[in-house]
Formats: C-alpha cells, structure tokens, sequence
C-alpha cells in the first residue's frame, strides 16, 4: 500500500478554478490558513499555529504570506509568489505588500475558508480595508466533493489500509484485553503500512458500543459481547474510515437481530445510490429499515458524510438535504442502531458515486466478526 505511487495532480489547474469561480461570485480574492483546504489547492501546507499563514488567489494572480521561519521549507514544496515577516515585524505589512501585488488593497469582499482562526479572518479584513468576508464553501466544497480518478485511487488505497488494520484488531482481539490496547494494535498495522497519521482509533465494547463517538478507554473485553471498530487513518493526504463489528464468543439472537437489521439498512442505502437522487434518499432508504423494525428512536445520528483530503466533508447523507448527487462524489454510508446500557451496532462503508451506482471502496465482509 505505502509503495503505490500516488497519481500526479495538477494543483495549478484545481487554482484557475477558483480564480474563474471567484469572479463568478462578484468576490476579489479567496483565502486559506494551512489546513485541508491549501492541501487541496497546493498539495502541501506548512505548520499551522498561531502565526497568521495565507495562500491568497485573486483575479490577479495568487502568492502567499508566510512565516520567515516556514519560509525555506514553503519554497521547496510551492513555486508561488511569496511574502515573509519575522516574529519581531508581525504579518501586517508583510500582507500589506502581497495585498497590493494582488490589487486586493482595498477588496470589496474576501472568501476565506470556514475552518480558519477567528483572529486570522479579522486579520484579513482590517489589512484589506474592512473587505465583507464571505464563507467559502460554495466554491471549495463544490470542488471538492466531485474527486477526480485520482483522488478516487487515493481513497481507494487508503480503504485498503484500513482493511488491513481492522483485519489486526480482529486478529488481536481476545477476552482480557483492554479498548486502548486494542486501539493501540489499530494504530500499529495504519502506521506499519504507510500512513502519515492515525486519525481515531474508536473501540467500543460491551454497553460501551452504544456510544456512537466512545473514547477507547481502559475497559476490558469479556466474553459474550460485542466489540465495535470505527477506525479511520491519513495515507497519500486521503482518509480511510470503516466501522465493523465483532462478538467475543457466540452471538446471541438479539445481537444477531439487530446486526441484521444494521445490514439491511447499509444495502437499502446502497441500492438508491446513483447520479440525480438527492442525498436525503440515502438517509430515508437506511433510516425506514430501521424505523419499520421498531428501533428508529435508537438511530441517533446522519446516515454518512463526505470524505477526502478531510475524513469529514460535504456532502452530508442526512433527511434534509436534497443536493443531487453527482458522479464522483464520496461519502460513508453508516447507519447504526444503539441501545443504551447493553451494546451498540453500525457498519460503514466508504462509497464512491459512479455513472450507474456506487462503488464500495473496502473489500471486507460486513457479517460480525465471530472470536472464540
């Protein structure tokens, strides 16, 4: 997995976008901090901390502002116009200077991304001459959720690391052990197979996997109980995320009911997937397997959510939204069941929209992971 070449991307390519969409949008400029986002539009970004850092795309041109001690570093990764100041000169007239390269000194109205720093955008707004900011998710997230062949590959090898990784979890699980050293065999097999870092490692056993977002913590496993793992990782600058279940011993006919009931939600949802059906059709479809089984109160979340560069990122599966799908777009589809005080049951799965229905990224059985 880690010796698959990631396939190039012309990141230039993905910038003349925004520039066409930003004046589209009657917007002079769009900036972001170090994040997903410059990693999306640069295919790097440096440190982030609470040094103010821009990539700044204008009708112009674009350049960026960084940090002097970032600076040597930026240049080896970005062939872009930039501006440095030091810790004792501070970022303003620094970005002053790129503004005025950019003709954004004064900007009528700046799009800045919806993750940055409260102190960056005002930043930004004071140094541009009181520019109205303006969120910029109608032109990064449009992007973004339609990926392109390769960044389809790039999630695809991220989905087989986690295969691998749930494959050591199951492996190691016995009676006896702990959720964090379970967690810990998780993050061993995602960093032994390539990945730049491990992103959640939930573990959830016994009453514990009614909690949908449980903190792996010092519980032990016991017998006649089931374990869930949501675990999810960072590989070639894409995220894996892939919940399956396991049972220590054999399970019994409530577990196994409800199991069933999960798994039949996961392909109702699946089945509707294709390009023109509105997103809330996904959630309706796992939801009404639930509901009409008698468990919809104990369904408490989205049936899924969007996934690339960010494990989290539009779209969003949920009832309300109505957004047409599109070929592309990849998103999980995870419906759960959770009984409070006895055991929880979800199962996800990556899904990539293609021109006739979906494609499921993991190759792993989602039938409960029997450990004698």
């Amino acid at each position: 997995m880690a010796g698959d070449a990631p396939v190039m991307t012309d990141f230039a390519a993905r910038r003349r976008r925004v520039r066409d969409a930003l004046a589209g949008a009657g917007v002079d400029a769009l900036a972001v901090a170090p994040g997903d986002n410059m990693t999306y539009l640069l295919g790097y970004h440096p440190h982030p901390d609470e040094r103010p850092c821009f990539l700044i795309i204008a009708a112009r041109g674009e350049g960026m502002l960084v940090p002097a001690l970032n600076a040597e570093e930026v240049r080896a990764h970005v062939d872009l116009p930039m501006e440095t100041y030091t810790d004792a000169e501070g970022p303003a007239a620094a970005l002053d200077r790129l503004a005025a390269a950019l003709g954004i000194r004064p900007a009528r109205a700046v799009m800045i991304e919806e993750p940055m720093r409260a102190d960056f955008a005002l930043l930004l707004q004071e140094r541009l001459g009181g520019a109205v900011l303006r969120l910029a998710g109608p032109v990064l997230a449009a992007m973004r959720m339609r990926k392109d062949p390769g960044e389809i590959e790039a999630l695809q090898r991220a989905a087989r690391l986690g295969d691998a990784a749930m494959q050591a979890a199951f492996a190691a699980l016995r009676p006896g052990m702990t959720e964090l050293e379970l967690a810990r065999v998780v993050e061993e097999a995602f960093m032994n197979g390539g990945a730049q870092s491990v992103s959640f490692a939930i573990v959830a056993s016994g009453p514990n996997a009614a909690f949908p977002h449980h903190q792996s913590g010092s519980r032990v496993v016991q017998a006649g109980e089931p374990v869930l793992f949501d675990i999810g990782a960072r590989l070639d600058n894409y995220e894996c995320d892939i919940t399956r279940m396991a049972f220590v011993g054999e399970p019994n006919d409530e577990y196994l009911k409800v199991h069933g009931i999960v798994e039949r939600a996961v392909q109702a949802a699946l089945a509707v997937i294709r390009p023109g059906v509105e997103a809330r059709q996904v959630d309706l479809a796992a939801r009404s397997v639930i509901e009409e089984a008698g468990y919809g109160p104990y369904f408490t979340h989205r049936t899924g959510h969007g996934i690339g560069i960010s494990g989290h990122e539009p779209p969003s599966i949920t009832s309300t939204n109505d957004m047409p799908l599109d070929v592309g777009m990849a998103f999980s589809v995870e419906p759960g069941i959770y009984l409070p005080g006895r055991f929880g049951v979800r199962l996800e799965e990556i899904v990539v929209v293609t021109e006739t229905g979906c494609r499921v990224l993991s190759g792993l059985s989602r039938d409960v992971r029997v450990v004698r």
